[in-house]
């Protein structure tokens, strides 16, 4: 009887004492979990993260770029009407942070906003959308890239890197478009004139009936409608260059181009496969690991990817690197030739391709031979040579394991300048920890 009573009053609410167990003790009093109770709590960001937190370290290096051109396009000014923008360091922090964690999707960055401390601390408060994000991260690519070359000469001027041997290898990643998406020149320019008709046909039709659609979804059809006939444009100006690296008349006749992305190529990837990819080109200091060149080219193959990378470095620093070290796919006469005394200042280690006759030893100099070619022959046959030819994997294969670490094994955007951007922050976020690891290093050595 009275077990009912205790239940009964249990389903109507009613407080009852805890019943004694066969000890003579009174039920355990828990302090259990209440999840449905709205609490406001007063809290400061910068104490919810560590002080060595690497969300910390990604809104450092974001403040130590120069920001002007970004600040100087903003029109909301003191005095004048319009809605703030976000502060670009909070921009730049979040993307190099969420490159350091393997992210590369803005709308994943977006909700990691909402969810995620790190990203909420780097916001402080400051709403963003994955619409903003996706624009920032692919609008400013020569930005990007001054900050490289800024980055680079600031850690030479302390004397954390030297430059003097580099290595550089290619990195293929796959790009955003479909292999059904590659057409031959005929085909191309029967999808431009029917896309050029619809552009027409979605004009003729706003003239004559105004009220057909809403203003919106008419400016979205146009919108989409040029865009098609922009991208079938520039897939007929890439074909001229893809049918120039074939061999015949034949395989000129069959070439093909992507319509979603004309830029990109069908190329054989690591695992090998073919599919349509982007052929990234970087080069690290072997001392440090920093990657001080970047470049995206549309090329399968690494061969003559030597001579503008060492260009390149006379641009960015004013000067070439004394040595050079890459794989057999990027051996080039002409480029050893252009790179090499007296013509350039460095020297380049790669190896000799082995000789098709089995008396003829590789490393002796060909009556066709420029002096820079020969001489590089019989430096390569020499110990000194082939222990210095070890750094390069050890160098340049571990900086391509790391940015594949961090996510590049594709891209989500089209067109090798957004694609460059995109490999811009890989980079920059790659260098960011680089650059923690060696400071701390340095000032290990001087305690």
């Amino acid at each position: 009887m009275s077990d009912r009573i205790t239940a009964s009053a249990m389903s109507a609410g009613a407080t009852t004492a805890p019943a004694a167990d066969e000890a003579g003790a009174g039920r355990p009093r828990l302090r259990v979990a209440e999840r449905n109770q709205v609490e406001f709590r007063a809290c400061c960001w910068n104490d919810l993260l560590s002080d060595d937190h690497e969300a910390r370290t990604a809104w450092e290096y974001a403040k130590s770029f120069d920001r002007s051109p970004l600040l100087a396009a903003i029109k909301a000014v003191a005095g004048r009407p319009g809605h703030p923008p976000i502060d670009p360091r909070i921009l730049i922090a979040l993307w190099l942070y969420a490159t350091l964690r393997g992210i590369g999707s803005a709308r994943e960055l977006a909700r990691r906003c909402e969810t995620d401390l790190p990203f909420q601390w780097i916001c402080g408060g400051v709403s963003v959308n994955y619409h903003t994000l996706a624009d920032f991260r692919v609008a400013h690519v020569e930005l990007l890239d001054d900050w490289l070359t800024t980055g680079i000469a600031v850690l030479e001027e302390q004397s954390l890197v030297t430059m003097d041997r580099v290595a550089q290898d290619g990195l293929k990643v796959r790009a955003s478009a479909g292999a059904a998406s590659f057409r031959r020149g005929t085909t191309l320019e029967s999808l431009l004139a029917e896309a050029r008709e619809q552009v027409e046909t979605l004009k003729a039709e706003l003239q004559t009936n105004p009220a057909a659609a809403s203003r919106r979804q008419r400016a979205a059809r146009e919108r989409a409608a040029r865009e098609r006939v922009e991208r079938l444009q520039k897939a007929l100006e890439q074909l001229p260059l893809v049918q120039a690296g074939k061999p015949n008349a034949e395989k000129r006749e069959q070439a093909r181009v992507s319509t979603t992305d004309p830029e990109a190529r069908v190329m054989k990837m690591s695992d090998g496969g073919y599919r349509p990819a982007f052929n990234v080109q970087l080069a690290a200091d072997t001392q440090t690991q920093l990657v001080t060149g970047v470049d995206v080219t549309s090329s399968g193959g690494d061969q003559g990817k030597l001579a503008p990378m060492i260009e390149q470095h006379v641009e960015r620093y004013d000067e070439a690197p004394d040595e050079m070290l890459v794989d057999g796919g990027f051996v080039k006469k002409d480029d050893i030739t252009a790179v090499s005394a007296p013509r350039g200042n460095t020297k380049v280690y790669a190896p000799v391709q082995a000789s098709k006759s089995d008396t003829r030893d590789p490393h002796t100099p060909r009556p066709d031979d420029s002096p820079a070619v020969a001489e590089w022959r019989l430096r390569m046959a020499t110990p000194e040579a082939k222990e210095i030819y070890k750094q390069r994997a050890s160098t340049i294969e571990c900086v391509n394991a790391q940015v594949r670490n961090q996510g590049l094994y594709g891209v989500r955007v089209r067109g090798r300048p957004k694609v460059l951007a995109v490999v811009l922050w890989y980079v920059l976020a790659h260098n960011l920890r680089r650059t923690v690891a060696l400071r701390a290093e340095a000032a290990a050595k001087h305690e």
